[in-house]
């Protein structure tokens, strides 16, 4: 299905804000830009801005070999995955086996972190932000299945579409030469999942991509369910749903226009995309440059109205006159 790259695709956005929950609440104790303990990752060396923090004691980021991710002991998953792709990196990763060696991550408090036992028979694959098959070396893809790297996702996403979405964007890697990527989920809704009563379950997922060599950026959003379904926003219309700026050393122009992000072509492995629905994309966020929506236009007075009107009038005008009259008795 193909994705609609206007990010002013109508939606309530009433609903929209009594309803999500997004990841970009959650990242930073501090509000705006923050020092990153990991620069080579981001694209000018600066870490996201979050512009709406909460809950940020239990926010903290992790620096790895190939990519950073900002944690939350809140929801016990990943909130935002870093990385910088290269050709060269994304050749490297094609010659390595993959070693599904998931684990909990030592360097998080015990009681932040999520276990193996969290995900056991719970109907969801633990979903990767930053993708092993994105890692260059051994040690880079081991460190990828920590479990500070994962979210409860569901299999007919993981699967199929997202793994579309990430295969496509190693094709723009090696295409452009390089690609800038953030990675994290959303989560939508009053009343959200948990798994073993500890790891919140997302609704939604995005990757934000940036191409130096074209100077253009755009988002991608998919629902955590199955189907083919997607959107692309721009970093503008991102950062109004979510509070958070992935590429604040970006021009402003270039977050204002989502780009026109290749369609995803999953590879179907083991019959995954068999049967899939068509599924829904998840709602357009508000586009920053919307104003109010127009107010109604006020009927015209009617004829019995207008008589009702002149009838008042009248009555107001002989009130005061009696008045008057009374007055000098």
């Amino acid at each position: 299905m193909a994705a609609t790259p206007d990010p002013a695709i109508g939606f309530q956005a009433r609903g929209w804000a009594s309803a999500v929950f997004f990841v970009g609440l959650l990242l930073s104790p501090v509000a705006g830009a923050a020092p990153s303990a990991c620069p080579q990752h981001h694209p000018g060396g600066q870490a996201p801005d979050i512009l709406r923090p909460s809950l940020a004691t239990q926010a903290r980021e992790l620096c790895f070999e190939a990519y950073s991710v900002v944690h939350s002991g809140v929801s016990r998953t990943a909130l935002a995955a870093a990385e910088h792709l290269t050709r060269r990196r994304i050749q490297q990763a094609r010659g390595l086996e993959r070693d599904d060696a998931f684990h909990a991550e030592s360097e998080l408090p015990e009681e932040e972190r999520a276990r193996l036992s969290d995900y056991a028979r719970s109907g969801f694959d633990r979903g990767h932000m930053a993708p092993s098959g994105d890692m260059p070396t051994p040690s880079a893809q081991a460190e990828s299945f920590s479990l500070a790297n994962m979210v409860p996702q569901h299999p007919g996403s993981n699967r199929c579409l997202w793994e579309g979405i990430e295969s496509t964007v190693r094709e723009l890697a090696m295409e452009e030469g390089e690609v800038w990527v953030l990675t994290g989920p959303v989560f939508q809704g009053e009343t959200l999942q948990r798994l073993n009563g500890r790891v919140l379950v997302p609704t939604a997922l995005y990757k934000a991509i940036y191409l130096p060599g074209r100077g253009e950026a755009g988002a991608y959003l998919a629902s955590n369910a199955p189907g083919l379904a997607w959107r692309a926003v721009s970093l503008d219309a991102l950062r109004e749903a979510t509070g958070l700026d992935a590429f604040p050393a970006l021009p402003a122009t270039v977050k204002a226009r989502a780009m026109a992000l290749p369609e995803p072509r999953p590879s179907n492995v083991r019959g995954s995309c068999d049967n899939q629905p068509e599924g829904t994309a998840p709602p357009a966020p508000p586009s920053p440059s919307a104003g109010p929506p127009p107010a109604p236009a006020q009927p015209a007075p009617s004829g019995g109205r207008i008589g009702l009107i002149l009838a008042g009038v009248f009555a107001l005008v002989m009130i005061v006159a009696l008045i008057r009259v009374l007055g000098r008795r």
